[in-house]
Parts: C-alpha cells; structure tokens; sequence
C-alpha cells in the first residue's frame, strides 16, 4: 500500500499560480524607486490628506487669527493709535507674522505623533531618501501657512485695511512670511524629536514663541517701551520680519530687512535641518 501523499487539485492549481506570478515577476521590469522630490512631495501630499480626514486640525489656522485680528483691534486699536482703523494697518502685518509662526509649532507635535504611534519605524524601513517624511511633512505644512496667512488679509481687507502696494505686495509678504516659517519649523521638528509627548512638544513650543512674539513690534511700536526692552525688542528677528512684512505691504519696504529675514531663516534651516535628519535616523 502506497503512503505517498496524493497530489489534490488545490496543490496542481497553487502550483500553477505560483509558476504564473514568478514568471510575470521575472518578465516584467523593476519599476524605478522614488526619487528624492517625488517622495517629499508624496508625504507632503499625506499631510493634506491628514487635514481632509481631520478638518479640525484647520482651526489653528482659521478661526484662532480671526479671534486674534478682532479681539486686538478693537480692544486695544483705540487706546494705542487713537482708532481701530489706524491699528489696523499697524497691526494686521504683525498679526500675520504671528499666526503663521505659531502654526509652526504644530510641525513638532505632527512629528512626535508618528513617532509616539509608531508611525516613523515604518517610514524608516522605506526604500526612499531618508529626509523625505521630513521635508514632505514641512512642505505639507507650508500649505497651512498659507491658508493660515490668506484668512488674516482676507479679514484685514474685509474690516477696512487696503495695502499701498496692492496685491503684489501682500503676495510677497505672505512669501516672507512662510519661507521664515519653513526655516523655524526645523526647530520644532527637532523638539519632537526629542520630546516624550505631542503635548510637552506643543507646551515647550508656545512657550518659547510666545514670547518672542509678544517681545517684539507685532503689537506696539518699540519707541514706546523702556529702553532696555526696545534694544531686544529692535534685535529680535520676529520684529525684522513684520517691519519688512508691513514695508512689503505698504511699498517702502528696506533691502536690509528683508536680507536679514531671509538669512535667518537660512540659518535655522542650516542648522536644525541636519539636526533634525540626525535624530531622525538614530531612532
């Protein structure tokens, strides 16, 4: 009596299928692997898809400067400029500056968030340029800052503000704007990198922009403070960056402070980005 095992025809049919999917595996080419901007711009891309599962995230970005633009100026436009339309027009570049700057913290809370849920240990395995989930998150983030930005001089415009320079000049403020807010986002990646918890990310992340933010001229005019706190308030880079923003918007904007915004930024990035890349991959 035969003990071979007999051959059923669920084995012959696995059998053939396996021979098929071999056969068209070694027929068919390798497709090429993800280049560095195609993969930075598919995370960039999971970013938006984030904000469109979860549209809650856009109210950082929409009703908080809103709040922000009519709470200051018609509580305080009065007694710091003698009438709200005249604040305003000091104000608005300056309430822009800060919105979008506060978003940047977000980035860091973002990144600790993959990290904490296991998101990163995935990424990591991925064939792909390793700064990629980096740059595309940042990217994707850049998208906030635009919308972000467009809600305030949207608003701005509708409660009276017109810009001397028109909407050229509004344009490339918002582009300051978010290309300073692209540099300092690497900060707040490589404090979620660091950090145990979305939440102690985003609690070290305000407390160091507020402030910066409050410290500067986004809201008084710095010949107005003792003298002590005008030279800082002068020297901070958050000030140059609403003075070119409002000279940008009215037309007279200075070459200098707009260099210096933009050098800054370059220096954080300069910094923090390969800092950020480092902890990235030591995991």
């Amino acid at each position: 009596m035969s003990t071979a095992p007999a051959t059923t025809q669920t084995d012959i049919g696995g059998t053939a299928d396996e021979a098929a999917v071999r056969k068209a595996i070694s027929s068919t080419s390798r497709p090429p692997a993800a280049g560095a901007a195609s993969a930075a711009l598919t995370f960039g891309w999971r970013g938006m898809l984030k904000v469109k599962h979860v549209p809650e995230q856009l109210l950082d970005v929409t009703i908080t400067p809103v709040m922000f633009v009519l709470m200051f100026t018609y509580l305080f436009g009065g007694a710091i400029s003698g009438s709200t339309a005249a604040y305003l027009d000091y104000i608005l570049p300056g309430i822009l500056v800060m919105s979008v700057l506060f978003t940047t913290v977000y980035s860091g809370v973002a990144l600790n968030t993959d990290l904490t849920r296991g998101v990163v240990d995935r990424f990591r395995s991925l064939p792909i340029w390793r700064p990629a989930p980096l740059v595309g998150s940042l990217l994707g983030d850049s998208v906030r800052y635009i919308l972000a930005g467009t809600v305030i001089i949207v608003l701005g415009v509708i409660l009276g503000y017109r810009p001397g320079a028109g909407i050229g000049g509004v344009v490339l403020a918002l582009g300051l704007v978010v290309v300073f807010a692209f540099g300092l986002s690497w900060v707040f990646t490589t404090l979620g990198l660091v950090m145990r918890s979305p939440n102690a990310v985003m609690n070290a992340g305000f407390m160091t922009i507020f402030p910066l933010t409050f410290l500067s001229n986004v809201f008084v005019d710095p010949t107005t403070l003792p003298k002590g706190l005008e030279a800082f308030v002068d020297v901070n880079p958050i000030s140059i960056l609403a003075t070119a923003s409002r000279g940008l918007m009215e037309g007279n904007a200075q070459a200098g402070d707009i260099a210096i915004v933009l050098a800054v930024a370059a220096a954080l990035t300069a910094v923090f980005a390969p800092l950020t890349t480092r902890l990235y991959r030591k995991g």
